[in-house]
C-alpha cells in the first residue's frame, strides 16, 4: 500500500498547491489516486475530487475516534494505488496547544503514513535544516520521511538547502518549487474558491503536474509512501437496512458543504438521497420524508436564491414539515433575509425569524461539542455530536427557540433556531462522532407523511 501525509510547517506554506499537483502527477503515471483531508475543511477535498475524480474525505482524530479514522482510510483506499492525505495548518496545530489531537500529525500516527513537510524556504539556508529539525523532534512518534522546499529563488538555492536539511536531519528533500512557478489559486473570504464553481480546472491541474515532474523527485515519492495495509476495524458504516425513506439534500454551487461519511451513515441507515438544486430553481422532490441544507456559500449568490422563488416555496414547505437540518449556509437560507457587506438584503426563506449579516471580521471559528435541546428531533438533551464552525455572518433575531448547546474552547452558550421539526445553526455536524444522530433522523423521516405540488424528481 502506498499512503503519504502532505503537511506543512504552518497555513501558506503551499501544502494544497503540492498536494493537487502531486495527485495529478501521480494520475499521468496511470495511479488511482485516492485523496483525504485532515480537519473539517470543505473547500481543498473539492480541488481533491477534481483532480482524482473520486470523493475526497475528511479525516479527524478529534471529531472521530482512531478506529474510526482508519476506517475511513481503509474503506475509501480500497481500489487506490496511493493515498494522499493533506494536513491543516502546521503539522502539529490542532484542538490544543497542548497535544496532537485533531492535527496531521496525529493522523499519520493514526493511520500509520509516513510524512512530506513542506516547508517555505524562502530567505533560509541552513535555517531550514533547523526548522525541519524542530519538527522531527518535537514528536518522535510522528515519522517525517522527506522534505519538499517552496518558494527556493533558484535549483542552487534549493541545493543548499538540500545539503543543510539532509546533513542534519538525515531525511530527502525529494523537491522543491521556485517562487512564482506555478500560478496562485484564487481565495476570498472563506478560503479556495470551491472547484464545483470553477468548471473545468483540468488545464491547471495539468500545469501544476508539469511543474511536479520536472522538480519533485516522484520515484523517491513513491518509496517513501509505501507502507503496510490498513484494515477497517469499525462497522458503523456497513448498510443496515434498505433504504425505506427518502431526504433531499440540496447540492449545488451554493450549497455544497457535506462531509462524504455523512452521507454515507445515511445511506448506511435506510435512507436514499435526492439531490437538488436550490439555485437552478428546483423543487423538493415529491417523495422527500426528510430534508438536509448544507452549508455552502449562499452569500456569493444571493441575488439568484432570492429570484428563485419556485425552490423557496417549495423548501419552505419542506423545511416547517418535515424533519430538516439547515447548517450555516443553509440556516442562513432559513431565514428571513441575507444582508451583504455593502448592506443590501436579499429575501430567504423566511422560515427562521430574523435575517443574517455578512461582515469582513470572522465571526466564528472553531471545533464544537453540541447537545441538543429538549424536543430536538435530530439530537436529544442527554446525546452529544461534535462538528466545527467557520463563517463571517452574524443571525440578528431574536433567538427564543435555541436548537443545542454548542461548547467551544472559551465559552459555552445556547444557539442555532429550533422550530418543528427544523434543527438548524451555524454548527457543520460530523454524524461518525454519533452514529444515533443519523438513527433518529432515519426514525423521524419514517413518520412523516409528505405531499408536494411538485413532479417526481429522479433520486
Amino acid at each position: 500500500m502506498h499512503r503519504v501525509v502532505i503537511a506543512g510547517t504552518g497555513s501558506g506554506v503551499g501544502k494544497t498547491t503540492v498536494t493537487i499537483g502531486l495527485m495529478r502527477a501521480l494520475m499521468k503515471r496511470g495511479l488511482a489516486v485516492q485523496g483525504f483531508k485532515c480537519g473539517p475543511d470543505y473547500i481543498d477535498p473539492t480541488y481533491h475530487s477534481s483532480v482524482t475524480n473520486r470523493p475526497s474525505r475528511n479525516i479527524d482524530t478529534w471529531m472521530m475516534e482512531p478506529d474510526i479514522v482508519r476506517t475511513i482510510v481503509a474503506r475509501a483506499s480500497r481500489d487506490a494505488d496511493i493515498s494522499v492525505i493533506e494536513g491543516a495548518m502546521g503539522l502539529y496545530d490542532g484542538k490544543s496547544p497542548l497535544g496532537n489531537i485533531g492535527s496531521a500529525a496525529d493522523i499519520s500516527v493514526v493511520t500509520e503514513s509516513p510524512v512530506i513537510l513542506v516547508i517555505n524556504a524562502a530567505s533560509m539556508a541552513r535555517s531550514a535544516a533547523a526548522v525541519v529539525k524542530g519538527f522531527q523532534l518535537l514528536d518522535e512518534n510522528v515519522h517525517i520521511a522527506g522534505v519538499i522546499a517552496n518558494q527556493v529563488g533558484s535549483k542552487s538555492h534549493f541545493e543548499i538547502v538540500k545539503t543543510a536539511v539532509e546533513q542534519e536531519c538525515s531525511i530527502p528533500v525529494i523537491g522543491y518549487l521556485e517562487k512564482g512557478a506555478v500560478p496562485s489559486l484564487p481565495s476570498r473570504h472563506l478560503g479556495l474558491v470551491p472547484a464545483i464553481e470553477r468548471g473545468d480546472l483540468d488545464p491547471y491541474f495539468d500545469e501544476l503536474a508539469q511543474v511536479m515532474e520536472q522538480s519533485i523527485d516522484m520515484e523517491k515519492l513513491l518509496t517513501i509512501s509505501k507502507t503496510s495495509p490498513l484494515s477497517a476495524t469499525s462497522n458503523i458504516f456497513d448498510k443496515t437496512t434498505e433504504a425505506t425513506v427518502h431526504i433531499a439534500v440540496a447540492r449545488d454551487a451554493a450549497f455544497n458543504f457535506y462531509y462524504e461519511e455523512n452521507l454515507g451513515l445515511l445511506r448506511a441507515n435506510g435512507a436514499n438521497l435526492c439531490f437538488f438544486s436550490p439555485l437552478a430553481n428546483e423543487e423538493v422532490p415529491h417523495e422527500a420524508q426528510g430534508l438536509y441544507l448544507g452549508g455552502g456559500f449562499p452569500e456569493e449568490f444571493a441575488e439568484q436564491l432570492s429570484r428563485s422563488e419556485k425552490a423557496k416555496r417549495s423548501i419552505q414547505q419542506a423545511a416547517e414539515s418535515l424533519p430538516t437540518l439547515a447548517e450555516c449556509g443553509g440556516f442562513m437560507y432559513c431565514t428571513e433575509a441575507i444582508i451583504d457587506r455593502s448592506g443590501k438584503e436579499y429575501p430567504m426563506l423566511g422560515v427562521i425569524p430574523g435575517k443574517v449579516r455578512m461582515q469582513e471580521k470572522l465571526a466564528a471559528l472553531g471545533y464544537r461539542e453540541i447537545t441538543g435541546m429538549p424536543n430536538n428531533f435530530l439530537l436529544s438533551d442527554q446525546e452529544l455530536v461534535k462538528g466545527h464552525e467557520f463563517h463571517y455572518s452574524v443571525y440578528e433575531g431574536n433567538n427564543n427557540q435555541p436548537a443545542y448547546t454548542s461548547k467551544g474552547r472559551f465559552k459555552t452558550q445556547e444557539e442555532g433556531y429550533l422550530k418543528n421539526r427544523l434543527t438548524a445553526g451555524y454548527a457543520h455536524m460530523h454524524f461518525a462522532s454519533n452514529p444515533q444522530l443519523v438513527r433518529n433522523w432515519i426514525k423521524a423521516c419514517r413518520e412523516v407523511t409528505y405531499e408536494s405540488i411538485s413532479d417526481p424528481c429522479e433520486c
